[in-house]
């Protein structure tokens, strides 16, 4: 099953500066000459939110030049006040060996600090390094501990990032149970691909018993908030009519808003429709419009009709250059009884063409191959 890689964000829990230096430093994208004075002025009086600032000022380069030893010096002291965002970054720069010699028990040192404290981040980057066995011997179920303290914290993003990483079987063991139940709680407070992910579960019962009305209802509510991959599977279930009403109207709706945004597959499957004339009337031209755009992507089931549209003239003037090239991008790329079909279709047209004819095709189809898909 084919899972959404990890791309939920980070929470970031702020520590509490010193309350005789006044209010914590807000963060902002850039700071006046004035402000960067300020800024230095309270760090240089240990106020532990302004040393963590302008340590992440030297970090990125923004406002001063970039100096990874200095972020260093500035993220030491406010960590050592015990400043949660401050400890994390300290972690980091020793895990990674910026500004300071790569140091994993030192990371794991400060992460565990701001852990302790509760920081999602801090515990995020503690549970990668018991997963990975980095300053600490490899342990799964302490990673999971502090990754189960980290996605507890609530946010969906954070949920959604623990299902998937128990999905892929990444850090930590694979375990679908555990993956559907970080789904669930990030789905339902509304995080589309959490939704996406659940219906993908239930559809290939993994984790959950196999549930083709469960799969299509999940689909639908991460496709009615805008979810590409999940319209397209919708429209898969109601062309097929699985867990819904066999419905082609229905599924060209779903296929149709996928396709707009650019989903490949369901570009294809938009052309098929229009090829076949099911759920929308039958337009060859209209056909190849969304063969063609899946096809500039790459899909190999649309180089194949797009070929073969060519072939037989239907949407598009005959023209057996073109659809050589497709037919032979598409028998490159197919397998089994698809690839054996595009191979005979190519072989007939070819039959057609003169030498001359043929050696163009051939070369049209190395330059789109090096063009779009060689690296």
């Amino acid at each position: 099953m084919s899972h959404h890689t990890l791309g939920a964000t980070v929470a970031v829990a702020a520590a509490l500066s010193l309350a005789v230096l006044g209010p914590p430093v807000q963060a902002q994208d850039t700071w006046t000459t004035q402000e960067l004075a300020e800024l230095r002025a309270r760090a240089e009086a240990g106020d532990a939110s302004a040393q963590y600032y302008l340590g992440d000022r030297y970090d990125i380069g923004l406002d001063v030049p970039e100096d990874k030893a200095e972020a260093v010096r500035w993220f030491r002291l406010a960590a050592e006040q015990g400043y949660a965002r401050a400890q994390v970054m300290l972690g980091w720069m020793y895990r990674f060996g910026e500004g300071v010699p790569q140091n994993y028990a030192e990371a794991v040192r400060w992460y565990r600090l701001a852990a302790e404290q509760g920081h999602a981040r801090g515990q995020f980057h503690l549970g990668l390094m018991y997963g990975n066995g980095r300053g600490v011997p490899e342990d799964d179920a302490e990673a999971a501990r502090w990754f189960r303290l980290f996605a507890e914290q609530g946010t969906a993003g954070d949920q959604f990032l623990l299902g998937s990483m128990y999905a892929n079987g990444e850090v930590v063991a694979q375990d679908y149970v555990e993956a559907v139940r970080w789904f669930r709680l990030a789905a339902e407070q509304g995080y589309a691909d959490a939704s996406l992910n659940l219906g993908l579960m239930y559809g290939d019962g993994e984790g959950v018993p196999e549930d083709d009305v469960e799969a299509a209802r999940w689909y639908r509510l991460a496709a009615e908030q805008g979810n590409a991959r999940a319209q397209f599977s919708l429209g898969v279930r109601y062309g097929n009519g699985e867990g819904v009403p066999r419905d082609y109207s229905e599924a060209v709706r779903w296929y149709r808003l996928a396709a707009e945004q650019g989903s490949a597959s369901a570009q294809h499957n938009l052309g098929v429709a229009y090829d076949a004339g099911e759920g929308v009337p039958q337009d060859y031209s209209e056909a190849v419009r969304w063969y063609r755009l899946a096809a500039e992507q790459g899909s190999a089931s649309a180089h194949f009709n797009l070929g073969r549209l060519y072939a037989y003239g239907q949407g598009v003037h005959q023209d057996y250059v073109e659809a050589h090239m497709w037919l032979n991008l598409a028998a490159a790329r197919l397998s089994g009884g698809n690839r054996e079909r595009a191979v005979a279709v190519r072989d007939r047209v070819a039959e057609q063409m003169t030498p001359i004819d043929l050696s163009e095709a051939q070369r049209r189809a190395r330059e789109w191959h090096a063009a779009h898909l060689e690296p």
